[in-house]
C-alpha cells in the first residue's frame, strides 16, 4: 500500500469517528428540556479535516504553517470536494507543489495585529478604546468556511483568535459593561443563545471544528450579568436556552448506572451525579493537529483515540493544558481529563441549576423550580462530600480510581465563586491559597511548574476575578484585595513597558509575561480586559493628574521620534 493510499484509509477513518459527533451534535439539537421533540436545528457543518482529510493531514504533518490554526482557518475558494477531488488527482504529479495548491484553493486568514497605544493613555483609557478593535461581525456563511455565522457584532480575544469564544467572553463581558458597552455586552449574549438555539450547546469557539465540545459553562453568569443591568425579567427570556444547555451537559444521565460515565455525565459510586470534560470526537483537534499526533505517538503504550479524546476534554476545560489533568506532571501524553470529576466545572452546574430554579420561580413554574432546586442540593452535598480534601481545599476526583487528586489548584476557589463552600471550607481553602498559591502577580494557576500554560507560574485573568470575588463573597477581604493588587500591579508594568495587554502573566518572575502551551503569547486580550476593567472598578487605582499624564505623554512622543 502507497504512504497516500494509507492516508486515504486514515481520511475514511476520521470520518468514521466523527459520525458519532454529528449523530450526536444534530439529535442534541431537536431535544427540548423536557425531552420533547421539537424542530430540528441546523446540521453540524463539516470540519475542515472530514471536508478534505488527506489534504488536511498533509498541510498540517508537514507543517506548512508554523500555527496549525492557520490551515484550520483558511476559507476554501470552492467547493471543498472539488479542491479534495483535484488534490488526490494532482498529489502524484511530477513537479506538485503542497504550497502553490494551497496558496491557489484556499484564502487565509490575515495575520494578527498589534493595538496601537495612544500616548498618554492608561491601561482602563486604553481598555476602553480597544473595544471597537476587537469588535467582529461576520460576513454572510461561505460554502466550507469554518467559521460559524453569528447574528450580531462580537468581541473576539485577539491575536490568533479570531472568533468569540465561549468562557472569555463571560469575562470580556464584564469589562464592556464597566466600559459603558452595554450594547455589545447584550449583542454578546444574543449570540450565545442563538448557538444553544442552533446547536444544542454552546461550542468551544464559532468555529466548525470547535462544535464538538464546549467550554466551562458560564452562560448563566453572563445572563445573571445582563439581568443586573436590565433586570429579571431577562432569566426569563433565556430560561428555554438555560434548560437545554443543561438537559445537552447532562445526557445519557438516566441510563447510568453507578461507578458508569457517559459523554459528561459520571455516577459515582454511591449513585451521586456529577459532570465531568469529554468531547464527542477522539481525532487529533484540527486547530493543534501534528500537536496532538506527536503527544499521542510519546505513549506508545496508550490508544491514540483515548489520548486524543482527553486532549479534546482538556481543551473543553479551558485548562489546556495543565498539570491537573495529568498522571505525570511533566508528560502531556498521561492526561485522563475524561477520569476527573472536576469541581470548576460542577461548581458552575450548580450556579446554572440555581439560575434555572431561580428563572423558573419568576416565570411561576413550580415543578421546575422543585427540580432544578433538589438537583442543585444534591449536586452541592456531593461536591461537598467528595470534592473535598482535609488538609484544607477543594480538589477533583478521579472516578475511575475513587480517589482524590492531591493537588492545590486555582480551581479549588469555585466552590467559593458560586456560594456552595460553608464558611469554615472556605477560610480553610483561603488559608490554602494564601500559603500556596499567592504570588507578587497575583493568584498562580498551580503550584507546579512544568511548561504547560496552565500550571505556575502564569496567572490567567480569568481566575483572579474568580478568587476575588469568591473570597469577597466570604468575608475574605484582605487576600481578595492582595491578589487584585499583584495582579493590577503586574497588568499595569508591563503595560507601561511594553504597551500591550497579553493572554496570561507570570505571577513570579520580573518581566511579568506568561508563556508556556503550544504557541506564543497572544497580545488582545479579551479576558484580560475585561477582568483589568472590572477589577479597577472594584478596586480604584491612585489616578494620574493631568500634569503627570502631559508630561509621560511628552516623554513617550519624543523617544519615539528618536526611534
Amino acid at each position: 500500500m502507497s504512504p497516500h493510499s494509507a492516508l486515504g484509509d486514515s481520511g475514511n477513518r476520521w470520518a468514521a469517528a466523527a459520525l458519532p459527533f454529528v449523530l450526536a451534535t444534530t439529535l442534541a439539537a431537536c431535544v427540548a428540556p423536557h425531552g420533547r421533540e421539537q424542530a430540528p436545528s441546523a446540521a453540524a457543518p463539516v470540519t475542515p479535516d472530514l471536508a478534505y482529510p488527506e489534504l488536511f493531514d498533509a498541510v498540517q504533518r508537514r507543517p506548512l504553517f508554523a500555527d496549525q490554526k492557520t490551515f484550520a482557518d483558511a476559507r476554501p475558494l470552492r467547493d471543498p470536494a472539488r479542491i479534495r477531488a483535484d488534490y488526490l488527482a494532482q498529489r502524484d504529479a511530477p513537479g506538485f507543489d503542497l504550497q502553490t495548491f494551497v496558496a491557489r484553493e484556499f484564502a487565509l486568514p490575515a495575520p494578527a495585529q498589534t493595538t496601537h497605544v495612544e500616548p498618554g493613555r492608561n491601561v482602563q483609557e486604553h481598555i476602553d478604546r480597544l473595544w471597537p478593535a476587537l469588535t467582529r461581525r461576520n460576513p454572510p456563511p461561505r460554502p466550507g468556511d469554518s467559521l460559524l455565522t453569528l447574528p450580531q457584532p462580537y468581541v473576539v480575544p485577539g491575536g490568533r483568535f479570531r472568533e468569540m469564544y465561549y468562557w472569555d467572553s463571560y469575562f470580556t463581558m464584564l469589562g464592556l459593561v464597566e466600559s459603558g458597552e452595554h450594547e455589545r455586552s447584550r449583542q454578546m449574549l444574543a449570540n450565545f443563545a442563538f448557538l444553544i438555539d442552533a446547536y444544542g450547546h454552546i461550542p468551544n469557539g464559532t468555529r466548525s471544528y470547535y462544535l464538538s465540545r464546549s467550554q466551562p459553562p458560564f452562560f448563566s453568569h453572563m445572563v445573571e450579568l445582563e439581568a443586573r443591568v436590565e433586570g429579571d425579567a431577562i432569566l426569563v427570556r433565556y430560561l428555554p436556552q438555560l434548560r437545554r444547555e443543561h438537559a445537552w451537559w447532562m445526557q445519557g444521565e438516566q441510563s447510568l448506572e453507578p461507578g458508569q460515565a457517559t459523554r459528561r455525565v459520571v455516577r459515582l459510586a454511591d449513585g451521586s451525579v456529577l459532570n465531568r470534560y469529554w468531547d464527542d470526537r477522539d481525532t487529533p483537534r484540527p486547530e493543534a493537529w501534528l500537536h496532538d499526533v506527536k503527544t499521542a505517538a510519546s505513549v506508545p503504550q496508550r490508544a491514540a483515540a483515548e489520548v486524543y479524546r482527553d486532549l479534546r476534554a482538556g481543551a473543553e476545560s479551558g485548562w489546556d493544558y495543565s498539570s491537573r489533568w495529568l498522571d505525570d506532571p511533566r508528560t502531556l501524553g498521561t492526561i485522563r481529563t475524561s477520569a476527573v470529576v472536576p469541581v470548576d466545572l460542577n461548581s458552575l452546574m450548580h450556579h446554572l441549576e440555581r439560575t434555572i430554579a431561580k428563572a423558573c420561580h419568576k416565570a411561576a413554574d413550580a415543578a421546575c423550580v422543585r427540580e432544578f432546586d433538589a438537583r442543585a442540593s444534591r449536586r452541592q452535598a456531593a461536591i461537598e462530600r467528595h470534592l473535598w480534601n482535609a488538609a484544607g481545599y477543594y480538589t477533583d476526583y478521579d472516578w475511575q480510581r475513587r480517589t482524590l487528586r492531591t493537588p492545590v489548584t486555582a480551581a479549588a476557589l469555585y466552590p467559593l465563586y458560586t456560594g456552595i463552600a460553608s464558611p469554615q471550607r472556605a477560610h480553610l481553602t483561603a488559608v490554602t491559597v494564601r500559603t500556596r498559591l499567592l504570588r507578587p502577580g497575583g493568584l498562580a494557576t498551580t503550584t507546579l511548574r512544568t511548561g504547560e500554560q496552565w500550571d505556575a507560574p502564569n496567572a490567567w485573568a480569568p481566575l483572579q476575578w474568580v478568587g476575588v470575588e469568591g473570597l469577597e463573597r466570604y468575608g475574605e477581604h484582605a487576600l481578595a484585595r492582595d491578589i487584585a493588587d499583584g495582579f493590577l500591579r503586574r497588568v499595569e508594568d508591563v503595560f507601561q513597558r511594553e504597551r500591550r495587554l497579553v493572554e496570561k502573566y507570570d505571577a513570579d518572575g520580573d518581566q511579568g509575561l506568561g508563556g508556556g502551551g503550544e504557541y506564543a503569547l497572544q497580545d488582545g486580550f479579551g479576558w484580560t480586559n475585561g477582568v483589568v476593567r472590572a477589577l479597577l472598578s472594584k478596586y480604584p487605582r491612585p489616578a494620574q493628574t493631568t500634569a503627570q499624564r502631559e508630561a509621560k505623554a511628552a516623554a513617550e512622543s519624543a523617544a519615539s521620534s528618536q526611534r
